[in-house]
């Protein structure tokens, strides 16, 4: 059982990204949505929510996230949802990934996602213009973060080695 709801992260982010002066378009919101689950797997080893994520043309999509939000096709989120109360821990997750991934535009975050294998493996075999709902799995987000985390402890301690052995 996950700690949380993608209803309550999505509001949670909207009202954070409102907060601080930042417009969240549907897209955009989409991608954050995602980089939030995918990321709190690879951390924590559970989900931060249990709805799926489809991959989608336009990447990663929370069916029920998108008709929300769906009326305001590319212009931002003009809603103000209620201050989400979260634990400590999600709220710091949160802004991490608002700090990390917030800054980019909805198109770069877009390419960025089609470019990963949850959402390649997701739609194997599907023309990438050809619409579809097919589920992104949650172990296949965990799998592929955990590399990334794994690829940066490792490019961090190299960086240490090669800094200790300047020194010497």
């Amino acid at each position: 059982m996950a700690e949380t709801t993608a209803k309550a992260i999505a509001d949670y982010i909207i009202h954070f990204s409102q907060d601080h002066g930042d417009l969240v378009t549907n897209l955009k919101l989409q991608k954050l949505v995602y980089y939030a689950q995918a990321w709190y797997l690879a951390l924590y080893d559970k989900p931060l929510f249990d709805e799926e994520l489809q991959a989608w043309i336009g990447g990663p999509v929370q069916p029920e996230l998108y008709d929300r939000f769906k009326s305001y096709k590319w212009n931002p989120i003009s809603e103000h949802p209620e201050k989400v109360e979260l634990p400590e821990h999600i709220t710091d997750h949160l802004i991490e990934i608002i700090e990390v991934f917030g800054k980019y535009q909805a198109y770069y975050l877009e390419r960025m996602v089609q470019g990963e294998d949850p959402w390649l493996k997701a739609r194997r075999g599907i023309p990438r213009d050809e619409h579809a709902t097919v589920r992104i799995e949650k172990q296949d987000m965990q799998t592929y973060y955990k590399t990334l985390l794994a690829d940066d402890e490792e490019e961090e301690q190299e960086g240490q080695n090669t800094e200790y052995a300047q020194i010497q």
